[in-house]
């Protein structure tokens, strides 16, 4: 029942957006029936020429007939040029928007939502499986309501010609579809399990070849494999059980079809020979019953496919439904009158609610102070300044900047407040200048330039072929790690922020240029509230507050010489690294 209410949903979903284009939709429609009533009404004359040519009528009359054949064929043949034309356009440009929207959505999802999401099969949905919705909204299009139109224009032409010939043909017909039906229930189902599978595919894809290097370091080649080999296999298994499903729909039907048509062509010669039925009637009706099966095959076919197309909006719109991040009419925070106090009052948070992380944490940071948070992998440390930059909600208390909840303020003023600089960084596919300047698509050159001295950047990007204009096509792979994160540094100095975040920030650079950087971020950092997280110890003995964290808790809290002098979890911390 699930399955079937989820269907439904998907189903009116896709045709909600399909009336966002109503004047395609009109003249498509207007189409189809003009393309329909022709595609019925040639039968017709087609008996009339028989029967005229049998009774020896006059020839004028036939080649009168004759004409308006040829006229209803050209027509036709027209208005079969330009429906496709017209559905691809409606189509694509819904199925674009759809993936355009999702792709937007994606961006204002929670981070909470993204960590449960495997990269590779994101990237599959909005590209393969938008492709497949593609073709099986074509195929309905194109083939499915030109089919449903043909079978009521002919079930209605048929009753008036002769009433018992139509019962016969209308009686029998349907039983195609209705075991095209039957099969299309069990494709759906393996078409949903074989999109799931080629997401996993795409998903272990990107993550081998993207970490190629760390893979033949670790000589993980085998066991990547005979991963692949696995997922490859399922993925290979669903789609042959899939493919098998739905190619038995069109033999099947069309067997059906041809006793139906040898059936009609019996009985019309029986009621021929009793005076009852004419050649021409015979032909028109034998015309139908190859047409009108047609439909019935082409609505068969698509019921197969469009199971595929189903299942793959399925997937689409499950990330459409998510709730984004809204925030409605909130105030915005004013860079020149943020002073930079942080206050933690009674928070807790966890990513998962069976396994709590922080608890009933405390804390004040005074404005300008320099704080470092210290302690081992998986402490917190990283989930402290993602709550600060409300990349998560906490669970309870709340966070004040200058005294006034943080969540009473939009999240895009708060982030252009904090400059951040992470360990690891990222560029994009563009000139250094572009990356320099991400986030500042209006920075000068000069002022990215500055920002690029200030960060030691400056001499090796001038090394470069273009200097500054030189792109990035592979998104900074051919630079070296530290090169990336001069880069991702020097963003920090284009826009001074109120609140500076750094979260091992020179972990990839050599010491002479990291000694450098420390005295450029030192003059940065100067009157505002900073936070930085390190695992060197010896470059935050300045800093005013040094946080001591251990399982989600802070159970130190000082200056370097206070701390030291306490001789607890930090003194042995210091120990232990000048001891190594």
């Amino acid at each position: 029942m699930k399955s079937k209410e989820k269907r439904s949903g998907t189903f009116k979903k896709l045709f909600l957006l399909s009336i966002q284009q109503p004047w395609f939709i009109t003249v498509f429609i207007i189409i189809i029936f003009l393309q329909v009533f022709l595609t019925v009404y040639l039968p017709i004359l087609i008996g009339r020429a028989v029967d005229f040519g049998l009774e020896g009528g006059r020839t004028s009359n036939l080649l009168l007939i004759l004409l308006q054949m040829a006229i209803i064929v050209f027509a036709n043949t027209l208005l079969q040029w330009l429906s496709p034309i017209l559905a691809n356009r409606m189509v694509y440009k819904m199925v674009s928007e759809l993936r355009q929207g999702i792709f937007e959505k994606i961006h204002h999802l929670p981070l909470g939502y993204l960590d449960r999401q495997s990269l590779g099969d994101l990237v599959a949905r909005i590209s393969s499986d938008s492709e497949q919705l593609i073709n099986g909204l074509l195929m309905v299009f194109n083939q499915f309501f030109l089919g449903v139109l043909t079978i009521f224009f002919m079930m209605f032409t048929m009753a008036n010609l002769d009433m018992i010939m139509m019962l016969l043909v209308v009686s029998l017909t349907p039983l195609s579809l209705f075991l095209a039906r039957f099969i299309a229930k069990k494709s759906y189902h393996y078409y949903r399990e074989q999109t799931q599978a080629r997401g996993e595919q795409v998903s272990l894809l990107e993550e081998s070849i993207s970490q190629l290097g760390l893979v033949q370091a670790f000589n993980a080649q085998d066991q990547f494999a005979n991963h692949f080999k696995t997922v490859n296999g399922d993925y290979a298994r669903y789609s042959q059980a899939a493919i098998f499903a739905s190619s038995t729909v069109n033999p099947t039907t069309r067997f059906i079809n041809a006793l139906i048509y040898a059936l009609l062509a019996g009985l019309g010669a029986l009621r021929i020979m009793q005076g009852t039925f004419t050649v021409g009637s015979l032909t028109t009706f034998l015309n139908y019953a190859s047409q009108y099966s047609k439909p019935f095959n082409d609505i068969s076919s698509v019921m197969s496919e469009l199971q595929s197309a189903i299942a793959c909006a399925d997937r689409l719109f499950a990330i459409s439904d998510q709730d984004s991040i809204y925030e409605e009419s909130l105030e915005a925070f004013r860079a020149e009158e943020v002073l930079g106090k942080i206050d933690f009052k009674n928070v807790s948070f966890s990513y998962q609610a069976d396994k709590p992380l922080i608890q009933d944490l405390n804390l004040s940071v005074p404005a300008g102070s320099k704080v470092a948070i210290v302690g081992p992998t998986g402490a917190g440390k990283s989930t402290l300044i993602n709550l600060i930059m409300r990349f998560y909600p906490v669970n309870k208390g709340e966070i004040l900047l200058d005294d006034q909840p943080i969540t009473a303020y939009s999240r895009d003023s708060l982030r252009k407040l904090i400059g951040m600089v992470l360990q690891e960084t990222w560029l994009k596919s563009a000139t250094i200048h572009d990356n320099i300047a991400y986030g500042y698509p209006n920075a000068t050159r000069e002022l990215v330039i500055e920002a690029a001295k200030a960060a030691n950047a400056d001499f090796f990007i001038r090394q470069l072929p273009h200097g500054y204009d030189t792109y990035l096509a592979d998104a900074g792979d051919s630079l070296s790690q530290g090169q990336r994160q001069l880069l991702a540094i020097a963003r920090i100095f284009v826009k001074i922020p109120s609140i500076l975040i750094l979260d091992e920030a020179t972990s990839s650079i050599d010491t002479r240029t990291e000694l450098l950087i420390q005295e450029a971020f030192e003059k940065l950092m100067r009157g505002r509230t900073s936070f930085v997280i390190a695992h060197r110890l010896s470059t935050i003995q300045s800093a005013d507050i040094i946080l001591v964290m251990v399982d989600g808790k802070i159970v130190e809290q000082g200056n370097h010489a206070q701390l030291m002098q306490a001789k607890g979890f930090y003194y042995q911390m210091q120990q232990s690294q000048f001891a190594s």
